[in-house]
């Protein structure tokens, strides 16, 4: 499972870092080279957005995994995108 936290560190002072979103991603294919992924993510309230807190899951499916750790995290970032959208 690789776990994704995003934190807002304002002004770089790590005493003010707080958690806004996470998201965790886990292989059900049993690491076969087509692999396909559950995805849950979360996000808190955004007033800055005017969004509401939300949770979704969502599927990745046939992810090649010779490439890069960061073309599935942009994978699952689309996956929370859509589940966002839902709110």
């Amino acid at each position: 499972m690789l776990r994704i936290i995003v934190e807002l560190v304002p002004g770089g002072d790590d005493r003010r870092r707080r958690e806004i979103a996470r998201a965790h991603i886990g292989n059900v294919s049993d690491l076969a080279d087509l692999s396909d992924y559950a995805v849950w993510a979360r996000e808190g309230e955004n007033p800055i957005a005017n969004s509401p807190a939300w949770e979704g899951r969502g599927s990745i499916e046939g992810r090649d995994r010779r490439q890069t750790v960061w073309r599935l995290i942009e994978r699952a970032a689309a996956v929370a995108a859509a589940a966002a959208r839902k709110g």
